[in-house]
Formats: structure tokens, sequence, C-alpha cells
């Protein structure tokens, strides 16, 4: 009998299985990947190393790493050098020598080798001298098998074990850079082409079958030994004298103006420019990092490395490190995690913002308030949601609740039977953003004829009953979508038999709050807030709010839905069924994939995923599910190419599917550690251009940059966007934290 019971269990859980991966491989799209095995990658992340106070000491113009990994740098004040592991810089010349330094490098003996305005010196064992023989100034160095060269506008010598001897050359005096061919003879960057200097001649190029232009600046030999050499216009590839391909703006530099060509210890290619670095991978592939983010300045002057991998890339405002560290989601996830508990919370469990009281530095901050508190406290509530259902932490489920509780207390703290505020502070604050302020009669005149449907908000902060709090007014629609969210996970995931009766008298109160109003979030002024209109009146009568129809239209619906899903009582049903059937609500949605061009914002995008989940998931009618999903599948097929994690994890678990893995991966892999809102500039790069799709009224560029080059996300901004940023301010990660912890709920991040 015991053997029979085993026997029967074995084919049991043998059955289960199959039909577990059955049910897997359903919903698998042909040929894609559905379940990521989460695996250490490189993550890069910049360590900023400037040399002083002094400008001219910050113009650095290149570097060299020894076998002790101390950085050397010249710079327009003479030559400085860092300890491994230390940050601060020391002079190596004598006050006296001091002044512009142009070349450092180190030879096979680890002397050090510096090429200053006043001559050559090396630094050897502890000691500098001074060394006779070639003329200053010295611009350039090369290390070769056969000695050291030194080159300048002089001409160049090379070391030999007599002394220094001339090479003799053509009267070349723009000398850039230099390299050892490997063979004893020397190839020289000019600003009037290229030589190939050998013992008994010496090769010129400079037209254009061989060149891009004759203004070489950087020279730098790739793991086949083919001569990358870069300048004005872009990077000429010789295969010993025949140029074999180029590499311009349309093959991703983001500059003509080369500046440097350096190869990595793994043989990437690395090409500087005056708009950052770009890396190429023997396969093509390639990358760029710029902005503030990455490098201490646009302009790359030199790059070196050392034993590790580290780039050490000289600017024109000091010494850029940009480093790497096995690290794999998990791991991410919990550093993002750490400065989400350190740095962006404040009371009463507000997820958000912090101000950074110098731009850039996060060692000193204080909490910010923001319009979208709620929304993005929301997001936050939703993330500890998946986070408890994919581990049943404890630890999530107590701070869902408190994230909860927060939003309940945007209700509460209004002292309205149903009207919520954007966000709180505590009473005592001194400085908010957008605070209370009065409208003249002239500039009430100029608002109204920009938008007719200004609403003029001179009070927007109250201090609440008990005297604790003030509270900010005139909520949006957005606010009331991040809201419902939260409020729908966190009853389906989360809340337990004691808790689901308070989320659904909440729920139950905003939505008759706003069946009350006609279905207009009034507030407590007795007027609808500018963006919280729902009404028929408005949405379909009154043509100012044609662009938020069929938006507008689709919100609604899930908040009844929502209701009631929750409550069950049948007024929500009925007040739902009427919006369809008399006031065309249904039909106003099914028009949003022709909604006009002019009126498409990306934020709407994401208040369309929070609502997507709802309306499908909550919906029992059969033929309107199926209408909601057939216009997500549409929606996600206008979206895949934004490769948005989010989205993507929003479409599989409102469609119980798996799909965009890997876009979504990637996004995650690829997101930089740095929170703060540096300023990036896409209007810089050559290798992009300006585009004015999909959204008609805001600056973009036509290719969507990868997470690592973007300002730090928020999902309703537009990923596309040209220029934005704001160094002043740290971003919360929930951005990140949300579609890990969905990735990890729906089991394709395991």
């Amino acid at each position: 009998m015991r053997e029979f019971r085993l026997t029967h269990l074995l084919v049991v859980c043998c059955l289960l299985a199959l039909s577990g991966w059955s049910c897997r491989q359903s919903d698998k799209v042909a040929g894609q990947q559905t379940v990521y095995q989460d695996t250490a990658f490189w993550q890069e992340y910049h360590e900023p190393y400037p040399i002083g106070p002094n400008p001219e000491e910050n113009q650095v113009r290149s570097l060299a790493i020894d076998g002790q990994n101390t950085v050397w740098a010249a710079t327009a004040t003479g030559v400085f050098r860092k300890k491994a592991g230390g940050r601060t810089w020391e002079a190596v010349l004598p006050e006296a020598d001091s002044g512009p330094a142009f070349a450092v490098a180190v030879d096979r003996e680890s002397a050090i080798w510096l090429g200053a305005w006043n001559g050559l010196y090396r630094h050897r064992a502890g000691e500098l001298e001074r060394i006779n023989g070639p003329e200053a100034p010295i611009s350039a160095l090369c290390v070769a098998a056969e000695g050291v060269y030194a080159c300048g506008p002089k001409g160049v010598w090379r070391q030999e074990a007599s002394g220094w001897k001339r090479v003799k050359l053509p009267n070349v005096r723009s000398i850039r850079k230099a390299v050892s061919d490997g063979r004893g003879g020397l190839w020289l960057g000019t600003d009037v082409g290229l030589y190939h200097y050998k013992a008994d001649s010496t090769d010129y190029f400079y037209k254009t079958d061989h060149l891009i232009s004759a203004y070489v600046k950087g020279l730098a030999f790739d793991s086949q030994q083919k001569l990358w050499a870069g300048g004005l216009g872009g990077v000429s590839v010789l295969n010993g004298y025949q140029l074999e391909k180029t590499l311009k703006p349309e093959n991703g530099l983001s500059s003509i103006y080369v500046t440097c060509v350096e190869r990595a210890p793994d043989s990437t290619m690395w090409v500087g420019t005056e708009v950052g670095v770009v890396r190429y991978l023997p396969n093509g592939n390639h990358s760029l990092r710029f902005s503030r983010r990455w490098l201490l300045d646009d302009k790359v002057n030199a790059i070196a490395f050392d034993a590790a991998g580290t780039a050490w890339i000289a600017t024109p405002r000091g010494v850029s490190a940009i480093k790497k560290r096995k690290m794999n989601l998990a791991q991410k996830n919990d550093y993002f995690y750490t400065v989400l508990m350190k740095r962006h919370i404040r009371d009463p469990w507000i997820a958000g913002q912090c101000k950074l009281n110098v731009p850039g530095d996060t060692t000193t901050f204080a909490p910010d308030d923001d319009d979208n508190d709620g929304e993005y406290t929301g997001n936050y509530l939703a993330m500890e949601c998946f986070r408890y259902a994919a581990t049943k932490n404890p630890d999530a489920r107590e701070k869902a609740a408190k994230a909860f509780r927060f939003l309940k207390l945007l209700q509460e703290v209004t002292d309205t039977d149903g009207f919520f505020a954007r966000t709180i502070v505590p009473a005592n604050w001194t400085e908010v953003d957008d605070g209370n302020r009065t409208f003249t009669s002239r500039q009430l005149a100029d608002e109204l004829v920009k938008e007719p449907r200004f609403k003029p908000v001179e009070v927007r902060w109250r201090k609440s009953k008990d005297g604790k709090w003030l509270w900010k007014g005139d909520t949006s629609s957005d606010e009331m979508c991040g809201h419902m969210i939260g409020y729908f996970l966190y009853y389906e995931l989360v809340a337990d038999e004691a808790e689901k009766p308070i989320v659904r008298q909440h729920v139950a109160r905003l939505v008759d709050y706003l069946m009350k109003h006609n279905y207009n979030f009034v507030d407590v002024d007795g007027r609808p807030t500018r963006w919280a209109v729902w009404s028929p009146e408005q949405l379909n009568r009154d043509p100012e709010w044609a662009p938020d129809k069929s938006q507008n239209s689709m919100e609604v619906l899930a908040f009844l839905k929502l209701a009631y899903h929750m409550t069950g009582q049948p007024k929500y049903e009925k007040e739902y069924r009427r919006l369809i059937d008399q006031e065309h609500y249904l039909d106003n949605m099914a028009a949003i994939p022709q909604q006009n061009p002019a009126w498409f914002i990306y934020f709407d995008v994401m208040l369309q995923a929070y609502v997507y989940p709802i309306l499908i998931q909550c919906e029992k009618d059969p033929k309107l599910r199926g209408f909601y999903e057939k216009h997500m599948d549409a929606w996600m097929d206008r979206r895949r190419n934004d490769h948005n994690p989010l989205v993507n994890f929003f479409y599989c678990y409102s469609r119980n599917k798996q799909t965009d893995l890997p876009a979504s991966v990637d996004f995650l892999v690829d997101t930089p550690l740095d929170l703060v809102n540096w300023v990036v500039d896409h209007t810089q790069r050559e290798d992009v251009k300006i585009s004015r799709s999909p959204v008609l009224d805001e600056l973009q560029i036509n290719e969507l940059p990868p997470a690592s080059i973007r300002t730090v996300v928020r999902w309703d901004k537009n990923p596309w966007a040209a220029i934005n940023g704001d160094p002043s301010i740290e971003r919360e990660p929930v951005f990140w934290l949300l579609p890990y912890w969905m990735g990890r709920y729906l089991k394709m991040i395991e």
C-alpha cells in the first residue's frame, strides 16, 4: 500500500510538473526567452577625481598608470600623481618647474616619463631627474621595445644606450600622438596627416583615400593590429596601408571631433570625443558614456587603463574613473533598496526624491515634496506588494501596510468625505515646492488665454485639522490612477481578511465621492481640480476636453470596476454600465489608438499601464474582458519599441503571458547605480537626430537612449526626451525596484 501511494505521488508530481511546464510554454512567444536566470554581469560606475581647486590644475592632457596603480596626470599647471586607493593628488615637479605638462608614460622598467613645457623628466625609484637631449617642449611620448621616444615641436628623439638621438624625420612639428609599430618604427599623428617612420624611410598619408581628414589626434592598434587613427571627422581604420573602414556619427560616434583612441585590456576600443567616449567591441557593437553621470567633462583628452580594466579618463575638469564590478540583479536590488530606505522615505512613509544640499553630492541631503508623491508612493506600494508576494517576507508586508496607510491619510487629512491631497509635509516645514500665491487680473487673463481650462489655485497648501501636517490640494488624475493600482495590488497580494474591509471602505469612499460630484474630483473650494475630470459633461460635450476624452473614460471605468470588485455593491456596476451604454465610454476608450498626435503625451502611457490590470482582472463579463484584452494587446504592440520593463511586466501580469523579457532585463542590467538626476543633453550628439515623434510638443531624439545614458528614470517621463535633468535632486529607485519585483513575482526573473 505504501509503495502504491509513493508511486501514485510520483505520478501526480510528474503530471503537475508537466502541467506547469506546459502552461508556461503555452504563453511563450515563439523564439523568445521567457525566464532569466539571474547571473553576474559587469556593473559600471563612475568615480570623479578632480585634482585641485585651481581650474588649470584640472585641465588634464595625458594619463599613465604604473605597476602600483598610481595614476599620473599631465595638466595645464604640471604633473600630479594619485596613489592607489587614495583621492588626493600631489605635485611631482618642483614649484620652480611647474607649468604646462603635455604627456606622461610608463616604460618597461617602471620609470615614469614626463613631457613638459621646459623639457623631459624621468621619475624612477622615487627620484625625479631632468633629461638632457630632447628639446623643450615635449608634447608626446611613446614607449617602444627599442626605447622611449620624446616628441615635440622641435623634433623627435629616441633613447639609446649611448644617449638621446634625434630621429631623422621630415620637418613635422604638430605631433599629437606617437605609437610604436612593434618593428622598430613609429606612427605619428599630426595636424597635417599620418606619418610612418621606419629606419630607412618615412611614409606620409594625408589624402582621403587613407584618412577621413589629415587632422589626426589619436592612434592605437586594435587586437588584430589594425591602426585606428582618430581626428577631425571620425576614425580611419587602416589594415597595413589600406583604409579598411571609417567610423563616423552614422557608426555610433557622438562627435566628429575625435580626441584620442585607446585599446582596453579586453580588446574594446575606446574612442574619446568632445561629446564623451564611445566604446567599440570587436563584434562591432558600441556604447556611449557621456554627461556628468559618467565624466567630469564631456571632452575626453586622454584614456589609460589599469590592470583591473578601470578606464581613467582625462578631461578639462579632472580625472574620471569608469570602474566595474561583478553584480547580479539580486545584489543590485539590495543596493537600490538600501539607498531607498536611507534617503528616500520620509514621514509618514512617503517614497520620493530628495534634495541635495550641494548639487551632485549625496553626502548631505534633505527630504523634498513633489506634486506626485501620491502616485510615486503608489508605485512603491506596488513594489512592496510584489516583493511580499514573491518572498512572503514580513518586512515587505509591514512596509506595504505603511505605504497604504500614508495614501489613506492623504484623504483623511483633508477632512472631507472623499477628496485626497497630492502630498503632505510636517506643519513646521518652512519651505515647500510650488507654494501658495496670488494671481493679478493681468496674470489670470494671460493664463486663461494660454489655456482656457486653467484653474487659478492660490491656496495650494492648507494645515490639517490636528495641526500636524500641511496638505497640498488640486490633486490630479494621475494621482488617482497611481493610488488605485496600489490599492488593487495591496488588496490582491498582501491584505489579509482583517485588512481587506479597510481597503474596500477606502476605495468605496473615493469612488462615492466621484459619483456624488458627477465624476469630477472636487477640491475643498467646491470646484473640480485642474486635471481630475471624468464627467460626461466635460469629456463628451466640451470640445476643450477632447484631448482627455479617451484616456479619462478608460480611467473612470477602472475606478468603478475596482469598487465593484472589492465591495460587490451593485451601484458601482450599474454606473459602470451606464457610462458604457449611455455615455459611450467604451467607445471613447476604443479610440485611444487613433488619438490625435497633438494630444499624445507619454505620461498617458503609464496611466494606461496602471488601469489595464484592474479592467482585465476585475472584469468577469467575457465580452468586456475580451475587449480590454484586445485593447491592451494593441497597446503593447505600440509600446514595444519603448523597451519599458514596467510596461512589459504590467502586460505580462495582466494578460498572463511572458513576453519581451530580453528588453526588460537589458534595462535592469544597464541602469546605472548613480541616482543623481544629472543633466543629459542629447542635442550635443551627432549620432542621433532631433525628432518630434511620438510626442509633438517635446524635443526628442530618433533613437531610444539606453538606461545608462538617460536622466534618472521616472516612468511617467518621456524616455525619448532630448534634454532633461536637475543635479540638485536624487531620484528614488522605485522605477527599478518595481519592475524587478514584478519580474520576480511572475517567475520571469529567477
